[in-house]
This record gives structure tokens, C-alpha cells and sequence, in this order.
């Protein structure tokens, strides 16, 4: 493991401990709103700063971009793209399904990515050029390359681009005709995750954030996947609309998407 990727890897784990202790005191935790079902705990905003600390005491000059504290650091070469709990509404429902995602980006490189679900203990790794590993073992995506075959994740699009619900449910509906089966589990960072072990054939969705990509995107390159914007471009990490796939099923898909784009999701 690359040592930046190993710092990143502990830290989410500190993160995982935090989070697997709270759920046993889940009516205990102090709960707001930031936007209609967008909802952050105090054990979201504790796990970030455990994460800062991390990360800052071994690389004190990098940037930190996270969910929770936004631009808290600012870096012109690196800087740490940070969800301490992808899959908040998971978490508070009692639903076994969340984890932690970290990502190192060097100007508007990926270089890292570490998602951790403290759960089942599975610890996914990439490093640009050196593969996608889950708990040490080598991953990559799966190989199936025909619809009717394909099973996809997907997540529906949160409440502030709900403007674009009638395009993704056109989606929705093309793929559930054509493909074998549709997850829809909440955590996009463990979809992507999922996609880069072949667990899942592809993943799309509309209006995630870079915290919510950039960990996975990394994992499914790395895995021999591809990642892009509805249209198939290198818009994702900007505009937040991703799909993500084995090469055959990446194709498909965005060809399966295209008749559904609106002007502003092209």
C-alpha cells in the first residue's frame, strides 16, 4: 500500500470506530436538517474532524475538502476530499450500509482513495497506477458486456436537483425493462465501490457532490472500469451526474441515458 493511501486508511478506520460505537445510542444523537432529507449528526461532524486530525498531523501543508466542514484548509497541489459517513440516513434508521470515503487529488488528479464500511470491515484501496484492492486482494470490474445481464446500482436524485426527477425516473425506466436488476442501497460511494469489485456492473446517478465520487471513481479506474458524466465526458467530478461501469456496460449505459438527457444534464 502507498503511504499516503495508508495514513487514509487509518484514519477511516478511527472514523469506522467512532461511527460503530454510536450506533448502539442512535436516539441519543443530536440530529439537524442542512436541507430537506439531507441530514448531519454530531457523529458525522466528530468522525470529519478525527479524520482532519489524521491526515493533518502527518501532512500539515495539504488541503481538506469535507462534507461536513467544507474548504477547511486550502492547498494549491494536494488536497484531501473528505465523507466521514456516506450514507447518513442509513446510519440513523438502524441500516447496516454506510461507510467512510477519502480521496487525495493533486491539482485535478485522483491520486488516492480509500472507502472503509466499518460494518463488515471491508477496506477498499487505489492508488493511481497501482491497482484497486479490497481488504489486500486485487479487484477489478466485472465482465459482463450484455443489458438484459447487468445488475446496476443507482441512487435517486436528493431533494435540491429533484428538478431533474423526471429525467432520471426516464432512466430508471429504460434500465429496469432492459437490465437483470436494480439496487438502490444509498451509500453512492459503496456503489462505486461495489462496481469497482464486480459486485455490481455500473452505478449512475444525478447531483452528488465530489466527496461522494472522487474516493470510488478512483477504485473503479483502477479496477479497469470507466467513470464519466451522463453523456460519457470527464464532467463528473463538476457537475455531480456519474456513471460509472465495465467498459462494455459503461457504453451501453450512457447510450441507454442519452435519449433521456435534458439540456442542462448534457
Amino acid at each position: 500500500m502507498q503511504p499516503m493511501a495508508n495514513i487514509a486508511v487509518r484514519a477511516a478506520r478511527q472514523a469506522g470506530q467512532i461511527i460503530l460505537r454510536a450506533m448502539d445510542r442512535l436516539d441519543e444523537l443530536k440530529v439537524e436538517e442542512k436541507s430537506r432529507n439531507d441530514f448531519v449528526s454530531n457523529i458525522d461532524k466528530e468522525a470529519e474532524s478525527v479524520i482532519v486530525e489524521a491526515l493533518h498531523k502527518t501532512y500539515p501543508d495539504h488541503g481538506i475538502l469535507g462534507e461536513e466542514h467544507g474548504q477547511s484548509f486550502e492547498s494549491e497541489e494536494f488536497t484531501w476530499i473528505i465523507d466521514p459517513l456516506d450514507g447518513t440516513t442509513n446510519f440513523l434508521q438502524g441500516i447496516p450500509h454506510f461507510c467512510i470515503s477519502i480521496a487525495l487529488q493533486k491539482g485535478r488528479q485522483l491520486e488516492h482513495g480509500v472507502i472503509y464500511d466499518p460494518v463488515r470491515n471491508e477496506t477498499f484501496v487505489a492508488s493511481r497506477g497501482y491497482g484497486a484492492h479490497l481488504n489486500g486482494k486485487r479487484i477489478r470490474v466485472s465482465q459482463r458486456s450484455k443489458l438484459e445481464e447487468m445488475v446496476l446500482n443507482t441512487g435517486i436524485p436528493p431533494a435540491a436537483v429533484g428538478r431533474h426527477l423526471d429525467a432520471y425516473m426516464d432512466m430508471l425506466k429504460t434500465f429496469t425493462a432492459n437490465c437483470r436488476a436494480i439496487r438502490r442501497a444509498g451509500s453512492a460511494a459503496l456503489d462505486l465501490a461495489y462496481v469497482a469489485a464486480g459486485r455490481a456492473d455500473g452505478f449512475w446517478e444525478i447531483g452528488l457532490s465530489p466527496w461522494d465520487i472522487a474516493a470510488g471513481a478512483l477504485l473503479v479506474r483502477e479496477a479497469g472500469g470507466f467513470v464519466g458524466d451522463l453523456s460519457g465526458g470527464d464532467g463528473f467530478m463538476k457537475s455531480g451526474n456519474v456513471v460509472a461501469a465495465n467498459p462494455k456496460c459503461f457504453k451501453l449505459m450512457v447510450q441507454q441515458i442519452k435519449p433521456s438527457l435534458t439540456s442542462d444534464l448534457r
